[in-house]
């Protein structure tokens, strides 16, 4: 009954299975079952081979009526499974029809018995990413041995596999997703749901503490519509405010950190209720997967907050890619056009020069400041980004699979 209250069930399976049973057993104080990289996790809605499938586990009792409280606990607490596990008894499992109950529990019962192979004869952990993708693949080299496109050179850093990048810093819009999302998807929806977040959170002090970094940038733009109201101390006009001089700063595409940490509060909500998934470039997952099996460190660093740059991984159509991801950095590293910026963030990524960073940008002004810093650079070409110089001194790329190409 929790399923078809929690979940709007359209069907839901119980079973005894014994790879179910053994899952809640790989380590008998777990209270989930985790894998990931396994082709079945397609099976389960919601889910891509990248993701995390985790599936809570509660404790057995003696009947089944008692179970109630534990599984709609377990429910609530894992809104993205399918299935709760029951140690040492069984699953449940549960879709919007028969058939697609039917298909996951096949695909969770996969899923067990895989994990338990993988682990007894090979010793596996089912539950960490894998190690070693083709070498294709992890260089961004077709399969026929030849580079995919064609690159400029870069006259500032010489490639040679001894001195080959041991951390990749990677930029968002119009590097690994389209200005376009940002834009025509992740503003407006910011700036719809911007008067509601407010008022729910109104209260709060987390909030309150923002409204004052946001009243003290309303003092430094007060010819920007809303900037007065912003400073009133009624609530209803305060808000109306919020709303005219946030729009106003995202016309402008203002860089202002208070600004990207409320967008990343409201991408948050709508992440997590499914109203927004994250598109991403075909080539970025395949990419950061083979960098990570080279043993590459993978950063992102955008004018986004932390918070909508974990929440974007988070969500992608290619699914919870955050466990490719070493660290986030946003603006309350410096701005992202001064190089003393990439000078504070190379000393947190524990590389023994700058060189051995790279850093792909669709932004010259990020690549000239990345570049002074003394980092490697790449240029991103995509679909809708700005013109680029037409000469200048880095490579540029179209593909993820591309940027290690030199090396």
């Amino acid at each position: 009954m929790q399923a078809f209250e929690l979940r709007s069930a359209g069907a839901v399976m119980h079973s005894h299975s014994l790879n179910a049973v053994l899952a809640t057993l790989i380590d008998p104080t777990a209270s989930e079952f985790t894998v990931t990289n396994l082709e079945m996790i397609k099976g389960i809605a919601g889910h891509g081979y990248y993701d995390n499938c985790t599936v809570p586990i509660i404790e057995n009792t003696a009947r089944e009526c008692e179970l109630t409280d534990r599984l709609r606990q377990a429910i609530k607490d894992y809104p993205k499974s399918q299935a709760v596990l029951v140690r040492r008894h069984g699953v449940y499992v549960w879709g919007s029809t028969w058939i697609q109950a039917k298909t996951q529990a096949e695909c969770y019962d996969y899923l067990f018995e895989a994990a338990l192979k993988m682990k007894a004869a090979v010793g596996i952990d089912a539950s960490q990413p894998a190690t070693r993708a083709p070498a294709a693949v992890a260089n961004g080299v077709a399969q026929n041995g030849h580079a995919h496109g064609s690159e400029r050179p870069t006259k500032r850093h010489k490639a040679s596999a001894e001195d080959a990048p041991r951390a990749i810093v990677l930029d968002i819009e119009g590097t690994v997703a389209p200005i376009s999302f940002v834009y025509d998807v992740l503003f407006p929806y910011a700036k719809k749901q911007l008067t509601a977040y407010l008022e729910k959170h109104w209260e709060s002090a987390e909030l309150q503490a923002e409204l004052q970094q946001l009243q003290a940038q309303a003092k430094e733009h007060q010819h920007m519509p809303g900037a007065q109201d912003v400073l009133s101390a009624n609530k209803a006009t305060a808000i109306a405010g919020i709303q005219a001089f946030v729009e106003g700063l995202m016309r402008e595409d203002k860089k202002l950190t208070i600004l990207k940490t409320l967008q990343g509060h409201i991408w948050q909500e709508g992440f997590a209720k499914g109203e927004l998934t994250a598109d991403l470039y075909e080539d970025v997952q395949p990419a950061m997967a083979g960098w990570v099996s080279q043993g590459i460190k993978i950063y992102i660093y955008s004018s986004g907050s932390r918070e909508a740059q974990r929440n974007l991984f988070g969500h992608s159509k290619d699914g919870d890619l955050r466990g490719l991801l070493s660290g986030f950095f946003d603006t309350s590293s410096g701005s992202k056009v001064e190089s003393s910026s990439y000078q504070d963030i190379a000393l947190s990524l524990g590389v023994d020069k700058p060189s051995l960073i790279m850093f792909a940008t669709d932004s010259f002004d990020e690549a000239e400041a990345a570049s002074a810093a003394g980092w490697r650079v790449a240029l991103t070409i995509r679909p809708g980004n700005k013109p680029l110089p037409s000469r200048h001194d880095y490579r540029e790329i179209s593909s993820m699979q591309h940027l290690l190409t030199p090396f």
